[in-house]
């Protein structure tokens, strides 16, 4: 899966210009990294603020294409010198292909929210429609596929879920939500790593110091699954943790078309602080009990704009 890190303004928020492939290799750059430099993958994705799923996806391609070395139990290196003399480009890189799906990714997206795009549907049709070449199309259909909002059908074609496109599933899933996040915090033995908490902070105080205004809807999305699935993981309880996980690939069709209403999120980052500053404190029954008021007050609140999440 690919996804935008681009903090440019005034962009289309169902659009992204940037792959985290072509971020890592800039970053390398502007790092002046040597070859045997070790990219840990937290750190990347503490850098570019986005989720280690999709940054492991990233230095997997890297791999493949002979920039890094992967050494077992130990993560990515630095394979081959990267500066602007020797030209590692996106293009020589075919990294190119992956900021195009990414375009292309949200074009779908917004298609199908709008029923542009039929439920079942060949990869001729994506082909043609969006004029991608075929390792562009595998992209598209990989990401789309791993976000669990399409399946191939047994023999030819694909399906998009149905359950994934009404305003209802976005606020059926804010309900188990709300069932299960608050109860994660009560868990026995419930701890949260001083390192991760702070993570969780940081990012909320870049919204609140302009990213709410900047940020791509990727990056808003992927700062709301950090944030609650760090909560969750501090349980320890395995059934909790992939629940929270599954319901989070699910819903992140309709997330996207969500957060198109920013108005809110100064009184989320808010809310997250304060459930921080509580857990902190080891005030955990309060800060479970702030955590369910935050997430009805959100329920409330998509109930107010389910306008948007319609075609």
């Amino acid at each position: 899966m690919v996804v935008s890190i681009s903090q440019g303004q005034n962009m289309d928020p169902m659009q992204a210009d940037k792959s985290i492939p072509s971020m890592i290799v800039d970053f390398i750059r502007a790092e002046g990294l040597t070859v045997g430099s070790h990219l840990p993958a937290q750190a990347l994705a503490d850098r570019l603020r986005v989720s280690r799923s999709p940054i492991n996806q990233a230095l997997s391609l890297l791999h493949e294409k002979g920039v890094l070395r992967r050494e077992p139990q130990r993560g990515y290196f630095l394979a081959q010198k990267i500066d602007n003399s020797n030209v590692a480009s996106d293009e020589a890189l075919a990294l190119d292909t992956a900021d195009v799906a990414t375009h292309i990714y949200f074009r779908v997206a917004e298609d199908l929210l709008n029923g542009t795009l039929p439920e079942a549907f060949s990869e001729v049709l994506l082909k043609t429609r969006y004029q991608l070449t075929a390792a562009q199309l595998q992209a598209v259909l990989n990401r789309i596929s791993q976000e669990g909002w399409a399946q191939k059908k047994p023999g030819y074609g694909w399906v998009f879920s149905s359950m994934l496109t009404t305003p209802d599933s976005l606020l059926q899933s804010y309900r188990l939500r709300l069932a299960l996040e608050p109860a994660a915090l009560l868990e026995p033995g419930y701890q949260l790593d001083p390192l991760v908490l702070a993570r969780c902070r940081a990012a909320e105080l870049h919204l609140l110091a302009g990213g709410i205004e900047t940020d791509t809807t990727d990056q808003l999305h992927e700062r709301g699954v950090r944030f609650h699935e760090a909560l969750v993981e501090g349980s320890g309880n395995p059934f909790f943790i992939e629940t929270i996980r599954r319901v989070n690939r699910v819903r992140r069709l309709l997330s996207y078309r969500s957060t198109q209403d920013r108005k809110r999120y100064k009184e989320h980052c808010q809310q997250h602080l304060h459930v921080l500053d509580l857990i902190e404190q080891g005030r955990l029954a309060e800060a479970s009990e702030t955590l369910r008021s935050h997430l009805a007050s959100t329920l409330k609140n998509l109930k107010k704009i389910t306008a948007i999440l319609k075609p």
